[in-house]
């Protein structure tokens, strides 16, 4: 039997079946939908997790004359009466807002009339529809007439512009005598981008007039659905709504309609032979809650199968992590203080940490105070839900390897960028290498380490620990630009850590290990011991150095000590 395609990257239901890709059946999601919703209906999760392909498998269900997709053997066609009542019944206008961005506002205005006017362009047939006055279609014809300047895409005014999505209804609603439904993905990314370039203010109000019109004064509205990572507060955007129906990655309604539920993982395991690696894609991509919901990242997972299936040994990758700007972790680290460096190092450490979580902020809020940094974590997918305390605390952790990984890749380029910056006292550590100065080495290094962030996972193998230190060790030597380092290069008889070659012909050897029992001489003696038994100098040797030095180094959480071999 031919297996179906991994649907890697894919957001248009109908691409499904048309062309023969795995789904994981979310059509329950309508169900509950029709049961619950309310005129305007937000949820809010993070990147990654199947918002825009709910969003159009919901396009492809309601949608009158639209490209039609099969529900056949799905959850919703068991619902004959909703089917009946809803399926292909219904004007949908449908935008996602991804694209909306730009250096200028100017330049996110032209890309937000890109996107309205290239869906009003899927309506032509209001150009000649009998249902419409000559008016009418004037109206309709604003939204799509060209610039014929060329400056912009579209010559749509402002004016015409913040009424677009509520004359697209109205037009619609006469045309076909129904309602319209109104589907709006990513409705926050315009925000953000504006928020980081500048211009925020000016895409507030743009976005505020915009939705006014089409979800507060618009009669010709069935209802919405909006998607976004962040739930923009009221005082921003929705300023006046009192039809809102916010769902968070916090509500057990809807909790399993987003991401991959255990069940769903097995099965699409199972289905390309893959069950063996069950464990470590738990591991790596679970951890999430919503609601009531533990819940895997569907791009992770999706990812991992498609390499797995063609490379079955190869190791899990931060998939998720590559897709996003890190920049919420990033801003926590710069701006700890020792508490919140403290509360880092805890997560890391695989624990959890309580904190009050606000999910309506306002872009300017973030940079306010810390704990607002840690909401944006929790409701961006950086950090999960373990329980709710009280009426506004949470139980937070990191949920699963793939973003232990990050914040530990972020504790380094921090620390790399902080250490580096007194170029003084890097200098005078680095020679302290050749030089055979261990009272200061030690003395520094216990100094970085007791200002840094330390990643001492209970969790982790031994030899992971030593990973992190020995990064952290080669990032302050690789300041050094003019001596040739070495990472776990051959020679002898094994892998060493880290080699060191100087213009003066100096070499240096230097093995690391991490103390897992707080002994550190006898992690020093290891390590000493280890370059004699390996004969790690060798490749020194054969490079010409005349002399050579010899650096067992151990570590424990915050302590360190050096000796010389």
């Amino acid at each position: 039997m031919e297996l179906k395609k991994l649907p890697v990257g894919i957001e248009r239901f109908q691409d499904f079946f048309s062309e023969n890709f795995y789904y994981v059946d979310k059509t329950g999601f309508i169900i509950d939908l029709l049961h619950n919703w309310g005129l305007v209906n937000l949820f809010t999760r993070p990147r990654r997790f199947g918002k825009s392909l709910n969003m159009s498998m919901l396009q492809a269900f309601f949608e009158i004359d639209g490209e039609k997709a099969s529900f056949d053997g799905l959850k919703i066609a068991e619902e004959k009466e909703l089917c009946d009542a809803y399926m292909g019944k219904y004007p949908v206008i449908s935008i996602s807002l991804k694209g909306v961005e730009g250096l200028t506002y100017q330049a996110a205005l032209s890309a937000l009339r890109i996107v309205i006017g290239n869906e009003a362009m899927r309506f032509q047939f209001l150009k000649n529809s009998k249902a419409l006055s000559e008016e009418e279609k004037r109206r309709y014809g604003q939204l799509i007439e060209i610039d014929e300047n060329g400056e912009e895409v579209y010559a749509m005014s402002g004016a015409a512009l913040s009424a677009s999505l509520q004359t697209l209804s109205v037009l619609l609603q006469k045309h076909y005598g129904r309602k319209v439904i109104l589907l709006i993905d990513e409705y926050d990314v315009p925000l953000d981008k504006a928020f980081e370039a500048g211009y925020y203010e000016e895409m507030v109000s743009t976005i505020r007039r915009l939705f006014h019109n089409a979800l507060k004064t618009n009669a010709s509205l069935q209802f919405a659905v909006l998607t976004g990572c962040l739930r923009i507060s009221k005082e921003s955007i929705f300023t006046g709504f009192n039809n809102l129906k916010v769902h968070t990655i916090t509500d057990t309604r809807y909790d399993e309609y987003f991401g991959f539920t255990d069940k769903d993982v097995k099965e699409l395991l199972y289905y390309y032979g893959l069950s063996e690696h069950y464990d470590r894609v738990r591991e790596w991509y679970n951890g999430y809650r919503f609601g009531d919901m533990a819940v895997y990242c569907p791009w992770d997972v999706m990812n991992y199968c498609d390499e797995a299936r063609h490379t079955p040994e190869i190791w899990p990758k931060n998939y998720w992590a590559n897709t996003s700007g890190n920049t919420m972790v990033r801003r926590l680290i710069q701006t700890a203080s020792q508490q919140t460096k403290d509360e880092i190092e805890l997560l890391v450490d695989g624990k959890s940490i309580i904190k009050p979580v606000n999910q309506e902020l306002t872009y300017h809020e973030v940079d306010k105070s810390v704990q607002n940094l840690w909401s944006v974590l929790f409701t961006t997918g950086y950090l999960t839900q373990c329980r709710q305390v009280d009426e506004t605390r949470y139980e937070l952790r990191i949920p699963n390897r793939e973003i232990k990984n990050l914040f530990v890749m972020q504790i380094q380029e921090w620390f790399m960028e902080s250490s580096v910056s007194d170029t003084e006292q890097i200098e005078n550590f680095c020679m302290a290498f050749p030089e055979r100065n261990v009272v200061l080495i030690e003395k520094m290094l216990g100094d970085y380490l007791w200002n840094s962030i330390s990643v001492r996972d209970t969790a982790v193998r031994e030899e992971k620990k030593e990973n992190f230190y020995h990064g952290m060790l080669l990032g302050l030597l690789q300041y050094k630009n003019n001596w040739k380092i070495k990472s776990n290069a051959e020679s002898g008889e094994g892998y060493c850590d880290i080699l060191i070659e100087t213009p003066k012909r100096v070499g240096v050897v230097i093995e690391v290990k991490y103390a897992q029992d707080a002994n550190l001489e006898a992690g020093c003696e290891r390590a000493v011991a280890q370059i004699a038994q390996n004969h790690y100098e060798a490749l020194l040797k054969d490079d010409g150095m005349k002399t050579i030095i010899k650096y067992g180094i151990a570590f424990y959480k915050k302590s360190c000590k050096v000796i010389l071999g």
